[in-house]
């Protein structure tokens, strides 16, 4: 089963013009620089858009189409603000209990102990939502929605009014939350950082349009896009742990293309974990190193090259079935003569773990 929505709608100057389609599980972005349509779209998914023209199916359900508009209320949608949208005189407990009242609970709906426990909510249980950090409050927030138990979940910027410490508490509950979750979340977002470490899917928009949509990965590293370019660009890849190093601290990780060491992944052998590798962070040469502090050295073949700026290049490299960056110097791809169909060798200096 997917999301499929195809959604169209008009305001003044600006036209939303949509179609698309996501998978039935995970999290999907919604990516585009600010004022392309992400929230108007989210909000003509959820039914508060009356004037959105076209259609919204959700596991084979038809929200709308040219015979039916389910009114909000009737969309078993669960919405997370940019602000949490929560009772201020009531304690946790009653915003998680109202939130209940919406939906009986499915059969494989998250029960409550489930959802506390998810966002790590019981110290709070009692507490007023007035004296509530923004973080708590934004947990509390998406446990409410949560609890309302969605067939679809949207989450419209949920750290972009948290300090940078507030953020950084409530990333790991999102990680648990995709981990976790067996319904469609849409996240919104203008994060680069937040995209490759939570979402598996993306839909990249551009004035009210969809530019493309695909795999993380395959959208991430395509040359053509915008996400590929600047200090920021990187890929995020999937491997297998094969061991962990409690005393280096580092686990041994194997993906199609090879082998690479990282920091220690708290997973278990045999666990799937998410890699993000940052273009800057990986050099290219023509021969392996030797005698080098560098631990992860893979050989990779390019595929593609393009001028970034006036003094760098970038650089689409395969190693086994997935896709790299890496960004040299435009000197460096003349004098190494770097070009499509070349087999190089890619020291990776630094690996980062998402969820």
């Amino acid at each position: 089963m997917t999301v499929s929505i195809d959604l169209r709608l008009t305001r003044g100057d600006f036209t939303l013009d949509t179609a698309f389609e996501v998978p039935a599980s995970g999290f999907t972005a919604l990516f585009g620089p600010s004022g392309c349509g992400k929230t108007t779209l989210l909000r003509a998914i959820a039914g508060l858009e009356p004037a959105a023209q076209g259609q919204v199916l959700v596991d084979g359900e038809c929200w709308q189409d040219s015979r039916t508009q389910l009114a909000t209320h009737r969309r078993p949608v669960g919405y997370v603000f940019q602000q949490p949208s929560l009772f201020a005189h009531l304690d946790v407990r009653d915003n998680l209990r109202f939130g209940m009242q919406r939906r009986p609970r499915p059969e494989r709906g998250l029960a409550f102990d489930q959802v506390v426990d998810l966002l790590g909510l019981a110290p709070l249980m009692h507490r007023r939502v007035a004296g509530l950090s923004g973080g708590e409050c934004q947990r509390a927030a998406i446990a409410q929605a949560l609890l309302s138990h969605p067939r679809l979940l949207l989450m419209d910027e949920p750290l972009s009014a948290l300090d940078q410490e507030s953020r950084s508490v409530l990333l790991p509950y999102l990680d648990e939350m995709q981990r976790q979750l067996a319904i469609p979340v849409l996240y919104v977002s203008h994060a680069l950082d937040e995209v490759a470490r939570l979402t598996a899917h993306m839909v990249l928009l551009r004035e009210g349009r969809v530019v493309d949509s695909g795999e993380l990965n395959s959208l991430l590293t395509r040359l053509d896009l915008p996400m590929s370019r600047g200090r920021n660009a990187e890929a995020v890849i999937r491997a297998t742990v094969l061991a962990n190093d409690d005393g280096d601290g580092l686990s041994e990780l194997r993906f199609s293309g090879g082998v690479l060491w990282a920091p220690h992944v708290g997973a278990a052998p045999g666990e799937r974990v998410r890699v993000r590798i940052r273009a800057r962070d990986i050099s290219l040469t023509l021969a392996p190193a030797t005698g080098t502090s560098v631990l992860n050295v893979l050989e990779v073949v390019v595929s593609e090259v393009v001028d970034d700026g006036p003094a760098q290049s970038l650089v689409r490299l395969a190693a086994g079935e997935d896709t790299l960056l890496a960004r040299v110097t435009r000197r460096s791809r003349r004098v190494l003569d770097i070009s499509p169909g070349k087999r190089m060798y890619a020291q990776i200096k630094g690996v980062a773990l998402g969820a």
